[in-house]
């Protein structure tokens, strides 16, 4: 009796074994066949704007399915839109130490000059481009390929894909304003860019940093009197609701940059990359093409909202007023400041 318990149990484990390395053959063969595969990159794509409505958001969707479709699917693109991922300076400053939060973003050309770009900070310095057409002529030349390639060549672990345009900055207020001498002793929001923050005291007002994911609240409570954005994004993040007075002074072309990490980039093969610079180019190209059309209905949009829009006829009083911050951020890189100035 013992015996032919003994045998039972020899032969259930023996087929207990049998099934156990099927079962493990099963799984290996499983894990090869996906190591067999093509491998698929997902890059995360931060932006700090509404998908919809901004050119930004355009921007960001255009170069997702361009990528996708360049790649047959091999590499998606994760838009992550809305700040959920952070400001833009925040988003920097995870990129450069190194973090991974997000391998593209897009970011304004006033964020750069902080991290030691004087050439892309050009780009910020008031009243350079006297329309979009100078601008566009300006992402066709070297300079701006130099430009895209500043950070890397500085150091830092990151590179420009491509330039991109959202109208130009205007300022709006909590408070009726109708010229510059409005904005004397006004707190008007800055990021910790020192252009900006330059412009701010030159013009009279009192620069204040305010993280952009805040800026409503802020404006909402009156942290802040007022602030500067391209039209599209005033209007698209509502700030009409807490500042109803726009002010189309124009002092900044809304310029702004695709960057990528270093740190993904290298890990990348030479076809992924060509695959991402092309898609940039569509990216851009597309902005391009809407700029003007989302501007319209923003700017249609906000006078429906009853919004008080004040045109900036003259701006002569403006650009004397910013003489010192513009002669200070173009001293270094005078003679690449007035090819920029040259192509209009």
């Amino acid at each position: 009796m013992n015996e032919e318990k003994k045998t039972k149990k020899g032969k259930a484990f023996a087929i207990y074994s049998i099934i156990l390395t099927v079962l493990l053959l099963f799984i290996c063969a499983l894990s090869f066949g996906a190591g067999q595969k093509s491998d698929t990159v997902i890059l995360t794509y931060a932006e700090v704007n509404p998908l919809d409505g901004t050119i930004s958001g355009e921007m960001a969707k255009a170069f997702k399915e361009k990528t996708e479709e360049l790649s047959n699917g091999k590499i998606i693109i994760d838009l992550q839109p809305g700040g959920v991922l952070g400001s833009e300076d925040q988003l920097l400053d995870n990129l450069l130490g190194g973090g991974n939060i997000a391998d593209i973003t897009r970011i304004s050309a006033l964020a750069l000059p902080s991290y030691g770009c004087e050439k892309t900070g050009l780009l910020a310095v008031p009243y350079t481009f006297t329309g979009a057409e100078h601008f566009w002529k300006f992402t066709e030349s070297d300079v701006a390929e130099e430009m895209l390639m500043e950070p890397h060549d500085l150091g830092l672990p990151l590179r420009g894909l491509c330039f991109g345009e959202e109208g130009f900055r205007n300022f709006f207020f909590r408070s009726e304003v109708k010229d510059i001498s409005d904005l004397k002793g006004k707190k008007i929001r800055v990021s910790s860019d020192p252009i900006l923050t330059g412009m701010v005291s030159d013009i009279g007002g009192s620069a204040t940093v305010v993280s952009f994911t805040e800026l409503y609240s802020s404006l909402s409570t009156g942290v802040v009197d007022g602030a500067e954005q391209p039209t599209p994004n005033y209007n698209s993040n509502a700030f009409y609701e807490v500042a109803p007075y726009l002010l189309l002074d124009g002092h900044t072309l809304g310029t702004m940059e695709l960057i990528v990490s270093d740190y993904r980039w290298n890990n990348l093969s030479v076809e992924q990359q060509e695959i991402l610079k092309e898609a940039a180019e569509y990216a851009s190209e597309c902005c391009r093409n809407k700029v003007s059309e989302i501007e319209e209905e923003a700017f249609k949009n906000l006078r429906e909202k009853n919004v008080t829009i004040v045109e900036v006829e003259d701006k002569t009083p403006w650009i004397e007023a910013c003489q010192n911050t513009i002669s200070k951020y173009s001293a270094k890189q005078k003679e690449l400041y007035q090819k920029i100035v040259d192509l209009k």
